[in-house]
């Protein structure tokens, strides 16, 4: 059982102690997407949705959900986040379909990475956008949510190659 990092010698769930390891600065990039139809799309750029400012609103909620990644993925460090930025980017993909591209950056200086709160960050993120248009269209999909880089630590950087993608 000792090869599993989050498991005890009784073959129980423990959170590694990350004591001895240097404190670095930390890095990690994540990246989710929504699709929605031309309605929400116009909504949410022009600001009309009913339920306010849908962008705004979804930042603000990534940003939250970053800071509280630890209390909802049971062996995640409580962390110091020294910042965290979320951006999006809009992709026609047909005359009635939108995808929204959202990036979330997460960084520390501390003893473990960021990964797991950039990717809460970023399917936090989506999650909200379809919260707040679901009253428009249900059929929204949330597309692949995963991690773009990271740089720091032990492991090393990490950049999401071209061949990952397919």
């Amino acid at each position: 059982m000792s090869d599993f990092t989050h498991i005890n010698d009784q073959g129980n769930a423990k959170m590694v102690d990350v004591s001895t390891k240097d404190v670095t600065k930390r890095t990690a990039t994540a990246h989710s997407s929504i699709t929605v139809n031309h309605t929400i799309y116009h909504q949410i750029i022009e600001h009309t949705a009913k339920k306010g400012n849908v962008l705004n609103t979804a930042q603000i909620a990534g940003i939250m959900a970053a800071k509280n990644t630890a209390t909802i993925i049971p062996m995640c460090h409580p962390l110091p986040l020294t910042g965290i930025d979320v951006n999006f980017d809009w992709e026609q993909q047909d005359d009635d379909a939108y995808q929204l591209n959202i990036a979330a950056t997460v960084s520390t200086t501390g003893k473990t990475g960021v990964e797991m709160e950039a990717l809460t960050a970023a399917s936090v993120v989506a999650l909200t956008v379809y919260d707040m248009t679901k009253a428009v269209d249900k059929g929204m999909v949330i597309g692949e949510t995963y991690l773009e880089a990271k740089s720091g630590g032990k492991s090393g950087d990490y950049q999401r190659s071209a061949h990952e993608d397919q």
